[in-house]
Formats: structure tokens, C-alpha cells, sequence
């Protein structure tokens, strides 16, 4: 049967009453046939898995030679708290640690200032000093433990603790491995974590990829974060365009700073988002690493292969949980991480099912690691490479995405690039709107979330909970407390007026912080040092 005479059929056929798009909104048509990805040749637009343009993995053999990093997000209470829980989630088989800090951390305050009143422990661990890191990785060898950590404004300095706490165990930094996030341009269009404003915070960022690529040189520099793009209620298309376009920005300004882009690029990584749509999410990762792989080598003109290769962690869709029949979420999680591994990622973290109303107990946590372990070692999708490759359906949707990400990097550039797009709230402006179309959606029924909008139950969901005592603040208010009081405060002071003088004289933050670490200086007194030079931000009203 002809084509054409298929399709006349086919429109004879009743179709479900239903809106056939993915969750960004794509049409999907009927059906997909070669005719649909009639353009692409094979060896220029796909190759093969550790070969140009990586659409099909960034190396050669995958997961048939390693399985991706199991890296659990987890942080909570005081130090000793969350590391009783790194070594709960270790011994379970858990192959790499994620830090997640409390809100104050996150802002770069001490759990003693007024701002960090009722917050301290609540959404992950409270770091103040070098103190608390010792804390936090006793008992951890971290020349065989990968460390991420999920830290903007205040990265250079929890990167310096850790860089400290290895010292300490007779660790060299040249063997450290793991990555802080520190990618500042979706804080300001995304997630709101912010503390000084962009170009001082892009100063920080060279700083830190000039001293690592030196000193620290297996440390990924900065996660480039699509991730909080999409939880702030992106499409995928904007989630896939924002954080590519953030990333050649980062590239950019290492570049601007007198760096060669194969020095620093190839400790560059990236953090995306498993959302709910299977095979538009497959498509974005496929779609990330070509775009990467050709601007890299064509635009920036990048020597080194590994300059080319976009790696990347996956956190399920935070967003997509719900309150009501909380276990479906674990349903929900595991087809997420079935679509991060399709689609290639180098490392995972499943969502715990409880997340919707606090911080992950411990069985949750296990189960939700237990989901990859099951993906790993029972389900047979990392016995070969890219098995959806060459689908109708989703090479084609590979190109869409592809395509719609390039319309976007022309109307950033129009813009005077993202910094400028920032202040002029472009990107708040874009996420808001998907943001209220996707919930529209959800309210007339055009899309469904199972137990919120369709198969409602009005029983109530019974669950344990994790609950964050309010002792917690006042142990670690009482230990910093201690710290300050045992330091020495003069060395404190100095090597903070040190810190100072660097950021005025242009010089490299990295060693100066360093400095102040080993002293024992808090976060918030090496933060507020850098306001004093920098400033801080204030968002403009945008409507």
C-alpha cells in the first residue's frame, strides 16, 4: 500500500478526543516514515557513538563498558546528619554523592545570620566553615568518591573547602573529581539564587575555570544547568536553547579572559531535566550533544575532540510529583530515568516519591535508587548503544528541536546576547508564559496528570515524612558559635582584607579564597567581603 493511500485511510479511522503533542506542545503527526528525515545523511548528522557530531553517545562503547553514576541529591539537618546519610546511601550501592544546601548556604549567609532564621537544615545541609565539610565527608575517601555539588553564588568557596577537606585527608587536588554547579546565568533566569550581579559573577566563574584548569584539572567546572529552567516551567525547546546558549556564553568568557577554549571546555558538563513527554526528552539530550559538538568545533574552533563532547547529569522531573497518590511518583521517576538513559546520560539522580511534601526518607531514597539499579541490571537498555536511533520519529524530532533551538539563539543575539537578554527579562518573560500554557492545559484538560486532573481519589495520602527539628539550628548556631570563638580571629581578618584587595586589583579569586578557608573563615564572611566590592543584584520588575 502506497503512502498516500494510508494516509487517506487513515483519516477515515476515529482518533481518540485528545491533544496529540508532546508536553512542550510539538504536533505530532500520525505517523512518522523516511521521507521525514529524507535530508540527513547518516555519517554528517548521526555517526556513531564516541564519534562527530555525538549524537549517539560521547563514547565509543557507553554503558557496555560503564554504567552511568548513580548520584543520589541528598542533604539535610547539620553535617553529621547528611553524612550518616552518604554513608546509608553508599553502602545501598550508590556509585557518586550530589550535595544539596539548605537555603541560606545556597545564598551564601551563616546559619547565624537573621536572614537564615527557620531555614537552616530545612532543604539540605548547612555548611558555615571548613568546620562543617570536615564533617560532612568524614569517613569518605575522596580520591574514590565523585562529589557533586549544587552550589551557585557561593561555589568558589565550597569548592575551595572541598579542595581543603582533601588536603586534609592527604588527598592531592589534581586527583579530585566531581563537579560544582556555578552556573549563574539561569539563577538569574530561573532559579533566583542569586548574590552579586552577572558580570562580577562571570568574573568568578573565569577565575575559577583559570585555577582549576591549572590545579584541579578532573573538576567540571561549572554544571550548566538546564534542569531549574525547566522546573521554573520551560518547554524542553526552551530548556534545550537556554542552557546551550548559557554554555557558549561560559565559553565565551573564558575566552574574553585570555583563556584557550580547549584548556577549559572539556571540564565544562551539563545538568538537564527528565520530564514527562519519553521521546521528546530522548530527542532534546540527542539534539544537546550535536548543536554542542558542531558550534564547538565550528564556531569556536575547538582542537581538542574533548572540547566537543556534551556530558551531562539527569535529575527526573521534580516538577511532574504530586502530593496526591504520592506512589505513583516512583511510576513516574522510573520511566523519567528509562528516558535519561536512552538518551545517553552520564550520570543519574531518581526523585524519591515523598519529595512533594519534604526532604526524602530513607526508604524512599532507596527505592529511588533501587529504580536505577533495576533500569542497570534487569532491564536490558544498557546492553546496546542508542537503541532508538535512526527511529522515524525520533530523528525527526531530533531535528525539530535542533532547529527551533537555532530560531532561539538568533533571537538572543538580537537581543545583545544573555546577559543583556536577562535585564531586559526576556527569558523570565518566556519561561512565565510556558509555564501558564502548560497549567491551562492541565486546567481544561488538554493534558492530564494522573491523581491531580484525571483518576482523582479524594482519599488522603498516608506517608511518612522526614521532619527537620528546630534543634538543628541551634546545634549548628551553637558550633558556629565555637568556631569563631576557638579561630584565630586576627588571621581571619587579614586573609579576608586579602580577599578583598584581590577582587579590587583584578587578581584570581581562587588562592585568596583558599586562604581564608584554611583559616576557618565562614561562608558568609567571605560572601559578604565580595559584596562589599561587587554589589548585589536586584532583579528588574518585569510585567
Amino acid at each position: 500500500m502506497k503512502k498516500e493511500e494510508w494516509y487517506e485511510k487513515s483519516k477515515t479511522c476515529k482518533e481518540r478526543n485528545t491533544d496529540f503533542s508532546t508536553v512542550s506542545g510539538v504536533p505530532i503527526k500520525v505517523l512518522y516514515t523516511p521521507d521525514d528525515i529524507a535530508d540527513m545523511e547518516h555519517d554528517r548528522d548521526l555517526g556513531y557513538p564516541g564519534e562527530f557530531p555525538y549524537v549517539r553517545g560521547v563514547y565509543t562503547n557507553m554503558y557496555r563498558g560503564r554504567l552511568w553514576t548513580m548520584r543520589q541529591f541528598s542533604g539535610f539537618g547539620t553535617p553529621k546528619d547528611t553524612n550518616r546519610r552518604y554513608k546509608y546511601l553508599l553502602g545501598h550501592g550508590q556509585t557518586g554523592l550530589s550535595v544539596a544546601f539548605d537555603f541560606p548556604t545556597l545564598y551564601g549567609r551563616d546559619s547565624d545570620d537573621s536572614f537564615a532564621h527557620g531555614e537552616v537544615g530545612k532543604c539540605g545541609v548547612a555548611i558555615d566553615s571548613l568546620r562543617d565539610m570536615e564533617v560532612l565527608f568524614d569517613g569518605i575517601p575522596l580520591d574514590r568518591i565523585s562529589t557533586s555539588m549544587t552550589i551557585n553564588p557561593p561555589a568558589a568557596m565550597l569548592l575551595a573547602m572541598y579542595i581543603v577537606v582533601g588536603e586534609k585527608q592527604n588527598i592531592p587536588a589534581q586527583i579530585l573529581t566531581g563537579t560544582i554547579q556555578n552556573d549563574m546565568l539561569k539563577e538569574y533566569q530561573a532559579q533566583k539564587t542569586w548574590i552579586y550581579p552577572p558580570e562580577p559573577s562571570m568574573r568568578i566563574i573565569s577565575d575559577i575555570l583559570e585555577y582549576c584548569s591549572e590545579h584541579v584539572p578532573k573538576w567540571n567546572t561549572i554544571s550548566i544547568s538546564g534542569y531549574h529552567i525547566r522546573e521554573a516551567g520551560s518547554t524542553a525547546l526552551q530548556e534545550l536553547a537556554f542552557t546551550l546558549k548559557n554554555g557558549f556564553t561560559y565559553v565565551e568568557h573564558g575566552i574574553k579572559a585570555g583563556l584557550s577554549v580547549d584548556k577549559f571546555a572539556p571540564r565544562l558538563s551539563f545538568f538537564f531535566n527528565s520530564h514527562l513527554d519519553f521521546f521528546e526528552e530522548i530527542a532534546k539530550y540527542r539534539a544537546a550533544r550535536r548543536i554542542w559538538a558542531r558550534m564547538m568545533r565550528e564556531k569556536y574552533r575547538a582542537q581538542d575532540p574533548r572540547s566537543y563532547l556534551m556530558r551531562f547529569h539527569t535529575q527526573t522531573a521534580g516538577c511532574t510529583l504530586t502530593a496526591q497518590q504520592p506512589e505513583n511518583n516512583i511510576i513516574r521517576t522510573a520511566y523519567q530515568a528509562l528516558s535519561a538513559v536512552l538518551g545517553g546520560t552520564q550520570s543519574l539522580h531518581t526523585n524519591s516519591m515523598d519529595e512533594t511534601y519534604a526532604l526524602p526518607t530513607e526508604k524512599a531514597a532507596k527505592i529511588a535508587l533501587r529504580t536505577q539499579q533495576l533500569l542497570a541490571y534487569e532491564s536490558g537498555v544498557a546492553h546496546t548503544i542508542d537503541p532508538l536511533g535512526g527511529s522515524y520519529y525520533i530523528e525527526s524530532l531530533t531535528n525539530e528541536l535542533e532547529q527551533g533551538a537555532y530560531k532561539y539563539f538568533e533571537k538572543i543575539d538580537k537581543l545583545g546576547g544573555v546577559v543583556r537578554a536577562i535585564d531586559k527579562g526576556f527569558f523570565q518573560k518566556e519561561i512565565s508564559r510556558s509555564a501558564y500554557s502548560y497549567q491551562k492545559a492541565l486546567e481544561q484538560k488538554t493534558k492530564y496528570h494522573v491523581g491531580v486532573n484525571i483518576f482523582e481519589e479524594d482519599e488522603k495520602a498516608e506517608i511518612e515524612i522526614l521532619k527537620i527539628s528546630p534543634q538543628v539550628e541551634k546545634v549548628q548556631r551553637s558550633q558556629l558559635k565555637k568556631l569563631k570563638r576557638d579561630r584565630n580571629g586576627k588571621r581571619v581578618r587579614e586573609k579576608l582584607l586579602m580577599l578583598r584587595k584581590a577582587a579590587s586589583d583584578g587578581e584570581n579569586l581562587m588562592p585568596r579564597i583558599l586562604d581564608c578557608v584554611r583559616e576557618y573563615a565562614t561562608l558568609g564572611e567571605m560572601c559578604n567581603t565580595l559584596k562589599e566590592e561587587f554589589g548585589v543584584y536586584h532583579e528588574p520588575i518585569i510585567f
